[in-house]
């Protein structure tokens, strides 16, 4: 009883003192870790460094407070793991430094990039962006509608390039590749000094909720850092009315402005997980990002192919799952019985999913000798195999099963 009321002061008391405590859940095969990370005033300290302090949470679960040597402290499930043996917060850990740390990591490869444009033998400023430097090799990774010729999608003209670093340098930028579907670009300048890169991370681990980063020059302020969380991590492109083919972006609450397209979303371990290209001008908190695993298959086509090779099949498609399903059967009895699968509404007239037999209504549910549950599967399985034939099992109304071969052509780049 004594321990536990003196445990409710010291609360009180780190409540007066302005103490922040942060709770954080870590998720990892084995279990979920329930982590809260203190940090606290200097007159505190010596009420913790002698002795651990038990609490006992809503449900019973009695949990320990854990003091580290440079002051911080760690309240952990008893046995959960959810803090490192020096006391100190693992990967994730939001602490007082987390967003700082994981700019300063950043901030040294994020470039400003300035486009002039010579239009009628007059020079004037087209545009202000920004960029990151992925290689040492002067690689910077940046937004296609930046650095593109003003006037044609499909040449960069005779416009002027300046890449100017955190440190002061500048150079010329030359473009290198440019892919307008996802609005993604690469930029090269030459240094014979060392240049500074960033690394890429992953997306795909991701969640709505998880802190990141943004990264840029808005409005022409180099070095501007902006903080926010993942709002959603697979916001498709219908969603946001922009039509042609099917895209993907990351959602976040993060302040963009002019001049951050081009600009890294980053997250807390420093790691780049997107690209910052645009925001809705009459709402606040909207941005989005394309997220980096898709820059990465787009940065692989670029030097494979010298462009993205995107196959199409002219399907339109929805991804299915128990609740669609049941209410589409509800609409129509006749609709096939499956628990999963792709949905086919439409097909383009005179496509090669026309000329295949494709018909509205059809359900796929194996593309290529695999089964799938979702239009990313079948998009990864295509690949960039443009003309090679792909079996694919679906089924119709009234359960009719039927096996197809379609052979995909390459899709419009203006799509």
């Amino acid at each position: 009883m004594r321990n536990s009321l003196r445990t409710i002061l010291l609360a009180l008391a780190a409540t007066a003192t302005g103490t922040t405590i942060y709770s954080i859940n870590d998720r990892d095969e084995d279990s979920l870790k329930t982590r809260v990370c203190v940090s606290i005033s200097q007159e505190l300290r010596q009420h913790f460094s002698s002795e651990h302090l038990y609490s006992t949470s809503e449900r019973g679960q009695v949990s320990r407070i854990d003091s580290a040597s440079d002051g911080s402290f760690g309240l952990s499930k008893e046995g959960s793991g959810g803090i490192r043996k020096n006391g100190k917060c693992g990967s994730g850990c939001l602490g007082r430094d987390s967003i700082a740390n994981a700019a300063a990591m950043v901030a040294p490869a994020v470039v400003n990039i300035s486009v002039t444009q010579d239009q009628y033998g007059e020079l004037y400023r087209k545009t202000v962006a920004s960029g990151t430097i992925i290689d040492p090799d002067g690689t910077v990774l940046t937004c296609a509608h930046a650095v593109a010729d003003f006037h044609s999608k499909r040449s960069f003209g005779k416009a002027k390039i300046d890449v100017t670093l955190q440190d002061g340098r500048t150079f010329q930028g030359t473009v290198v590749n440019a892919d307008f579907h996802s609005d993604i670009a690469v930029v090269k300048i030459k240094s014979k000094t060392p240049l500074p890169t960033a690394k890429l991370g992953s997306s795909c681990k991701l969640r709505p909720g998880d802190w990141v980063v943004a990264m840029g020059c808005p409005l022409s302020l180099q070095n501007t850092v902006t903080a926010g969380i993942v709002s959603c991590v697979d916001r498709k492109s219908s969603d946001l009315g922009l039509g042609g083919m099917r895209r993907e972006y990351l959602q976040t609450d993060c302040s963009i402005n002019m001049g951050n397209s081009g600009g890294p979303l980053v997250n807390l371990d420093g790691e780049i997980v997107g690209v910052n290209i645009m925001k809705i001008s009459i709402a606040d908190g909207l941005s989005f990002a394309v997220p980096i695993d898709s820059v990465s298959k787009i940065i692989m086509h670029f030097n494979k192919n010298g462009r993205v090779v995107r196959p199409w099949i002219g399907l339109k498609m929805l991804d299915l799952n128990e609740m669609i399903i049941a209410q589409l059967k509800e609409r129509d009895a006749a609709f096939p019985n499956v628990r999963k699968g792709v949905l086919v509404p439409m097909v383009t007239p005179g496509s090669p999913g026309d000329r295949a037999g494709f018909r509205p209504g059809d359900v796929v549910i194996e593309f290529g000798g695999k089964p799938v549950e979702s239009i990313k599967e079948i998009i990864e399985i295509m690949g960039d195999d443009v003309g090679k034939s792909f079996e694919v099992i679906l089924k119709r109304a009234e359960n009719e099963l039927m096996t197809l071969t379609v052979v995909p052509e390459e899709a419009n780049p203006d799509m």
